[in-house]
């Protein structure tokens, strides 16, 4: 299969997010990020910021995640991607450094440092 060199502008990739139920114990909610595909020198940028703690994984989450879906609110129903929802999501303790490691883990197969 030959490399196709003008892709999609956006891809989407799992999010698995760990919370606490108690007890010791989390559970796992997944849902789909769609990931805005940025260039090879902006993975560069972001990963010489991130080792000099120049940027949160909240403005890196809000630079690349541009949709989602599998999200609902609490009575079932799907919550729209909009920048209104993503800050609600991205204050939920963990979940912008949930959405961050898969992020990377999408563009290089490897886990992120923390």
């Amino acid at each position: 299969m030959a490399f196709v060199l003008d892709q999609n502008e956006s891809y989407k990739w799992p999010v698995k997010v760990k919370t606490p139920t108690g007890n010791g114990k989390h559970s796992v909610q997944t849902f789909n990020g769609e990931f805005k595909r940025i260039t090879q020198t902006r993975i560069i940028e972001m990963g010489d910021q991130i080792d000099k703690n120049k940027i949160t994984d909240i403005e890196l989450v809000s630079e690349v995640l541009i949709g989602w879906d599998s999200i609902d609110d609490d009575e079932g129903n799907p919550v729209d991607f909009n920048k209104s929802n993503l800050k609600k999501l991205l204050d939920v303790p963990m979940v912008a450094t949930a959405i961050a490691q898969s992020f990377f883990e999408s563009i290089a197969g490897a886990k992120r440092k923390n």
